[in-house]
């Protein structure tokens, strides 16, 4: 009883149309950002490191590099900040996490692109 009204709530909620992007892939994320009273989009482009959860509590976080140094964002995917994920390049990898881009720095940290 109680659980067929949060899946029902909860596929309210899910974007209808959610971009197709892999873990490795290098994507464009454009989100809103609120600065008082104006509105406005930041894009942040990086490599995704994790796909994690599901339905409309799936998140996804993202890595660049910015002045050397390493920054990580994590977004709701269905969230309605996150305006657009544009895949900018595939990537070509062996696991689900990758977490050990972390600690590498320069041509160590890239990914393989897939063709």
């Amino acid at each position: 009883m109680n659980s067929e009204i949060i899946k029902k709530i909860e596929a309210e909620q899910l974007k209808s149309e959610v971009a197709e992007f892999h873990v490795g892939d290098t994507v464009r994320v454009s989100a809103k950002i609120k600065e008082g009273n104006r509105e406005r989009i930041q894009v942040f482009e990086g490599t995704v490191l994790k796909r994690q959860g599901g339905s409309n509590r799936e998140t996804f976080t993202v890595r660049k590099l910015s002045n050397g140094v390493g920054v990580e964002k994590t977004w709701p995917l269905h969230s309605p900040n996150v305006e657009k994920i544009e895949v900018v390049r595939k990537g070509k990898v062996r696991r689900a996490k990758l977490n050990y881009l972390r600690e590498r720095i320069g041509k160590k940290a890239k990914v393989k692109e897939s063709i």
